[in-house]
C-alpha cells in the first residue's frame, strides 16, 4: 500500500532547496514565509531528518536533503509535463479536410501556412484526391471538390469559378494561329468528355475527334502539356506561376465554364470549432483576393444557402492576359 504523501510540504521543501531561501520559495508557491518554514519542519518531523542548517546568511542542505532533492524536483517535472500533454491534447482538435489536388496546388498549399500560424491549436491534415471523394468514408470533416455544388447529403459553400482554357508548351503554341489549328495537336482530355466539344464551340471552331490520354487530375494534365506531350485543358486559375514563368502558355483567351470549387462537408456532421475556424479563415482569405465567394459571417453556426449551379452558357471572350 502506497503511503500517504505529504504534497504540500514536499513542494515547500523541493521549492526552498531549489532557492535555498524559505522567502523565495514562498513567493514562488504564493505562501508566506512562515507557511513555508512551518511545512519544512512538519516534513523533517515526519522524516526524523533535518533537512537545511539554518545560517544567519541563508539555507544550507544537509546530507538528506541533497538526496532528496533530485527525486522530488524528477517527480514534479515529470508530473507538469503528464499535466501539460492532457491539457493539450483537451484542446488541441484534428481537422481533417480532403482536397482536390489541382486546388491544394493550384491555391491552398500556398496559403495553409497562414492558418496554422493563426489557429496553432489546430491539427489540420490534408488529404488530396481526384475530385472523387467519399466524406465518411474517408473519415473527412470538410471536402474541398470541383463541381456543380449539387451533392447528395452534404452542404456546400461556393468558392472560386474555375472556366477552363487550352495550355501548353512555348514551342507549341508557337505553331497555334487559331483555334482551328489545334486539330492538327495532340489533345489532352479529362474523364469529362464534353470538355474540348464545348471550348471549340466557344471558340467557334469545329471541334475533332479527340483522342489524347485521359488523365484524372488538372495538374497532371498541365505537366504533361509543360513537357510538350499536346495541349491540355484545365482551370488556369489554378496555374498561375506556371503560366507566369512560361513553362505554361495559353494560347486562346476562349475559356468555357465547366464548374467551381466548393467547400463542403455532410448535412449530419455538426460543426466543430476547429471546422468553423477553417471554414472561417478559408471564406475570409478568398473574399480579399475574388468578389465571389458566399457571404456566411452574419450567421457563423448555419450554412450559407447554396446558389443554384449556373446553366451552361456561352463563355465571354477574354484576352490572354486576364486571369482569375
Amino acid at each position: 500500500m502506497r503511503r500517504h504523501l505529504p504534497l504540500n510540504a514536499l513542494r515547500a521543501f523541493e521549492a526552498s532547496a531549489r532557492l535555498l531561501s524559505f522567502t523565495r520559495a514562498g513567493l514562488e508557491l504564493r505562501v508566506t514565509q512562515t507557511a513555508i518554514s512551518h511545512q519544512v519542519k512538519q516534513l523533517e518531523d515526519l522524516l526524523g531528518a533535518s533537512l537545511f542548517r539554518r545560517l544567519p546568511r541563508g539555507l544550507v542542505l544537509t546530507d538528506e536533503g541533497l538526496a532528496l532533492l533530485p527525486v522530488l524536483s524528477d517527480a514534479l517535472d515529470r508530473i507538469g509535463a503528464a499535466i501539460d500533454r492532457i491539457e493539450a491534447k483537451g484542446t488541441r482538435e484534428v481537422v481533417t479536410v480532403g482536397c482536390v489536388t489541382t486546388f491544394a496546388t493550384g491555391w491552398l498549399l500556398q496559403r495553409v501556412d497562414r492558418f496554422k500560424r493563426a489557429h496553432p491549436y489546430i491539427d489540420l491534415r490534408l488529404l488530396t484526391n481526384n475530385n472523387r471523394v467519399d466524406i465518411a468514408g474517408d473519415g473527412l470533416d470538410l471536402a474541398l471538390r470541383f463541381g456543380d455544388g449539387s451533392w447528395h447529403g452534404t452542404e456546400a459553400i461556393h468558392l472560386l469559378s474555375a472556366p477552363l482554357s487550352p495550355v501548353c508548351c512555348a514551342e507549341v503554341a508557337g505553331r497555334l494561329r487559331k483555334p482551328s489549328d489545334l486539330t492538327q495537336e495532340f489533345l489532352l482530355r479529362s474523364y469529362r468528355a464534353e470538355e474540348w466539344p464545348l471550348w471549340f464551340a466557344v471558340a467557334g471552331a469545329p471541334c475533332p475527334k479527340i483522342q489524347g490520354p485521359i488523365f484524372d487530375s488538372s495538374v497532371a494534365m498541365a505537366e504533361a502539356a509543360a513537357r510538350g506531350v499536346g495541349v491540355g485543358l484545365v482551370p488556369t486559375a489554378m496555374f498561375g506561376n506556371e503560366l507566369a514563368s512560361g513553362r505554361l502558355v495559353r494560347p486562346f483567351a476562349a475559356e468555357v465554364p465547366a464548374g467551381s470549387y466548393w467547400l463542403t462537408w455532410l448535412k449530419s456532421r455538426e460543426v466543430t470549432p476547429g471546422m468553423r475556424a477553417f471554414r472561417d479563415w478559408l471564406l475570409d482569405t478568398l473574399r480579399a483576393e475574388v468578389s465571389e465567394v458566399d457571404d456566411v459571417r452574419d450567421a457563423p453556426h448555419v450554412p450559407a444557402a447554396r446558389p443554384k449551379p449556373k446553366a451552361k452558357a456561352k463563355a465571354k471572350t477574354k484576352t490572354a492576359t486576364k486571369r482569375r
